[in-house]
């Protein structure tokens, strides 16, 4: 009786969202609730489990959340590579574990007694070290899900769940949090090792296969692969770029000054928890709109979007009540998941599947390398000039990197009629172009069009992006 009364809701979904027809995008989606509502107590409980442990000091909470942050100079161009060799699933099942056992383990040791600074840094540094395998993977992971023409569908639901999970996930940590007292960041890291273990069996149950590889290369020769195939794109690394300062002011400013702004002035975690989640409902608004707009140049809209991140520091620096902090924080939600739709869609239509989490890695490494720098000057730079004078800083310079950024014509020009996608892979001797695809000269360079027609960006003359 109920599966009679489920068949016809569904039967409606999937006519509106055809992609809600495919069983393995179905798996994705509830891990895609379930990973991202765990972590999001951890967003929450690191900060004040830290604050608690250490008196207030915002030095040692810019260490550990650098140690987070560290490990995807080393180990997301590592994941890009394994999830291009081997089953993408697998490496984020891997990435998931180490998140599990880093945070559960963290919230074992705040509930027991005093955990030390250096316990605190490794398990962060095990949890980022996860974190910086799920990237490359995940990317690579969805396009091989899909059919090519719902690519666009898939990636909207797809973060519009990962929102609207972490949404809830935030809120009701803070308010935990809060509620419980003491314990409660202890008890926040605990649920969240747990719920991500509980990702494992849904990744175990997908049905994507390696790609097939007719030369086994090593690794230093597939890194140096992706790495000729993102540098050979001005809008990729140029925006790269962009966002390795924008992130590394943001995460200082924001992510480690943030909580110390909320605990003093706004309320403490109860209050972080309701700014978080006001950009996590922004963010979930924003995939329904994306659902079916698309900006006519996406990547000047990526750039302009990157800009208005400044935003975020500099409200908490000028003391906005946190009902207006909550506000901003949810349109700027908005306009990021348009962006982050765009940019997933860019990448897995202009780069050959068989090179896409290797690019990935570059984007991540390139976007995430200087946020250490970032979370470990943030206390430091705060204790000496003060919290509000260290956010108005990180807001201008994100402001000027980005207007930097606008310099190169392929940011400013690419249209989004020029994304032909998904990127065909072709074997040296023969180019495939599909055909129904008309690809215009203007945005095919020759060199481009003997190797993968879908690269349709003219060639670059040098050598970045949001993660």
């Amino acid at each position: 009786m109920l599966a009679r009364a489920m068949r016809r809701p569904f039967a409606l979904a999937t006519r509106r969202l055809p992609v809600l027809a495919v069983r393995d995008f179905r798996l994705l989606l509830a891990d895609r609730v379930l990973a991202p509502m765990s972590f999001a107590f951890s967003l929450v409980g690191v900060s004040f489990a830290v604050l608690g442990q250490t008196h207030g000091s915002t030095a040692k909470l810019s260490y550990v959340l650098a140690a987070q942050i560290a490990p995807s100079l080393i180990f997301v161009l590592v994941g890009g590579v394994i999830a291009d060799r081997i089953a993408p699933q697998k490496v984020i099942i891997a990435g998931n574990t180490m998140m599990a056992i880093g945070e559960g383990t963290f919230g074992v040791l705040v509930l027991t007694g005093h955990p030390p600074l250096w316990q605190m840094i490794a398990l962060e540094g095990l949890t980022g070290t996860g974190m910086a395998l799920f990237y490359p993977a995940s990317q690579a992971l969805l396009p091989r899900l899909v059919p090519a023409e719902q690519l666009q569908e898939a990636s909207a639901l797809s973060r519009l769940a990962m929102n609207a999970a972490q949404m809830g996930g935030a809120v009701l940590a803070g308010f935990c949090i809060a509620a419980i007292g003491t314990n409660g960041p202890g008890w926040a890291l605990a649920i969240c090792g747990t719920g991500m273990l509980g990702t494992i069996p849904l990744m175990l149950a997908l049905r994507v296969t390696a790609h097939e590889r007719t030369l086994q290369t090593s690794m230093i020769r597939e890194l140096r692969d992706g790495w000729s195939e993102f540098r050979s794109r001005t809008w990729l690394w140029v925006i790269v770029l962009q966002f390795a300062v924008v992130l590394m002011s943001w995460y200082g400013a924001f992510g480690v000054l943030g909580p110390v702004v909320a605990r003093a002035h706004l309320g403490g975690p109860a209050a972080w928890g309701t700014i978080t989640g006001a950009e996590s409902l922004g963010l979930i608004a924003g995939g329904l709109i994306s659902l079916r707009f698309t900006p006519r140049r996406p990547m000047l809209f990526v750039v302009l979007i990157g800009g208005s991140i400044a935003i975020e520091p500099l409200v908490l620096a000028m003391l906005w009540p946190l009902a207006v902090i909550c506000v901003v924080t949810f349109l700027l939600g908005i306009a990021l998941e348009i962006m982050m739709v765009q940019w997933t869609v860019t990448l897995a239509r202009m780069i050959p599947s068989d090179k896409l989490a290797r690019v990935s890695s570059y984007d991540a490494f390139g976007s995430v390398m200087a946020m250490p720098i970032g979370a470990v000057v943030a206390g430091p730079i705060a204790a000496w000039a003060g919290v509000s004078p260290t956010q108005y800083g990180a807001a201008a310079l994100i402001v000027v990197v980005s207007l930097l950024a606008l310099i190169p014509r392929d940011i400013r020009r690419l249209r989004a009629a020029d994304l032909v996608g998904p990127a065909v892979v072709v074997r040296p001797a023969e180019v495939v172009v599909p055909a129904d695809v008309v690809i215009p000269a203007e945005v095919v360079g020759p060199a481009q069009a003997a190797v993968s027609p879908g690269a349709a960006v003219p060639s670059p003359v040098g050598a970045g992006r949001p993660s």
